[in-house]
């Protein structure tokens, strides 16, 4: 491991003044991803500025009705807040289902929302890879790629994004809060992950320098009935094959609101725009969740040994949203 220097902020500002454009400084919350990343030798900071200090990691309701969860807050607190389980069950669900108690006793929501892919070739430093080296190829397409992407990437990276806990915020329309020293700046969840394009090292929309200070949801009332459903290869805690967040408001046997979004399935989290597109307006049935799973599964681009990724959201979307409509007719 490379030697690197220690600071710690006491506030946003100086957080900020500290990191500056620094390409070689990052900043550490729970260091769940960081530090793994630096013992192998893929991150290799100068320095690093721990934010954990900093007076984010509160979870307060919006004048709007909505919730804001500061950067620091754990993922542990944020599973178990009761405003989070009442309004954003999904959300609840995804953290959960995202890794042991001890590691979400320690993770950050803004950690979560940068960790990087856990593609095998990206962490093997002795590989070349797209993301770490640009230029050097991505020798998953012809390589070891049964866990990876089936929905927008490009011949330059088919990585995908390990977060359970995105896909649930990207479901529900979550803003990304930062701070630059320029002043204050937001992103909508939908806009901060960068398409793979030819690019794929830039991962995020955030400024140079820009710290994580929090994320916002607006209302919701669907999100009441919401679920987290995630696919493994083994019962323990993994990174998922396939994920659904998934929220079903129905009246009279019609979808009136739905919203939809993928894991494990693209680099970043999935909006299931097309799916939600069909489903408005139409009955609420199997017949009705296959056809929208499909609209969404036609831009599927499967590699050789990932196909399987193509029925298993199909057979996912289906089961979910079945699920959440009987719950409903009760």
């Amino acid at each position: 491991m490379r030697e690197f220097d220690y600071q710690r902020a006491h506030d946003v500002a100086g957080a900020v003044a500290l990191l500056g454009a620094d390409p070689d400084t990052r900043y550490l919350g729970g260091g769940t991803n960081l530090v793994d990343l630096m013992k192998t030798g893929v991150e290799r900071p100068a320095r690093l500025v721990d934010i954990r200090e900093l007076p984010l990691d509160e979870i307060e309701t919006t004048p709007e009705g909505g919730l804001r969860i500061g950067a620091t807050v754990t993922n542990g607190d944020l599973a178990a807040h009761p405003e989070v389980r009442r309004r954003y069950p999904a959300l609840a669900q995804a953290v959960l289902a995202g890794a042991s108690g001890q590691l979400r006793n320690m993770a950050t929501v803004g950690g979560n929302l940068l960790q990087r892919t856990r593609c095998g070739y990206f962490t093997d430093v002795t590989q070349p890879c797209n993301k770490r080296v640009p230029g050097s190829g991505c020798p998953a397409i012809q390589g070891e790629h049964h866990n990876h992407a089936i929905l927008g990437a490009s011949d330059h990276c088919v990585a995908v994004h390990p977060s359970d806990m995105a896909v649930a915020l990207t479901a529900f329309d979550a803003v990304v809060l930062f701070e630059t020293a320029e002043g204050p700046g937001q992103v909508p969840l939908a806009d901060f992950y960068l398409p793979v394009g030819d690019t794929p090292h830039r991962e995020t929309a955030l400024p140079p320098g820009a710290l994580i200070t929090g994320v916002t949801l607006p209302p919701a009332p669907v999100a009441a009935r919401s679920r987290y459903r995630k696919v493994r290869e083994r019962a323990s805690y993994a990174f998922a094959i396939g994920s659904l967040a998934a929220a079903l408001d129905v009246r009279d046997g019609v979808v009136r609101d739905v919203r939809l979004a993928l894991g494990a399935v693209a680099s970043r989290p999935w909006r299931a725009a097309a799916a939600e597109r069909v489903l408005t307006g139409a009955p609420a049935t199997a017949e009705t969740y296959a056809a929208a799973a499909n609209a969404e599964l036609a831009a599927a681009r499967p590699l050789p040994h990932n196909g399987y990724k193509v029925d298993l959201v199909r057979n996912l979307v289906v089961a979910v949203l079945t699920e959440l409509a009987e719950e409903t007719a009760r």
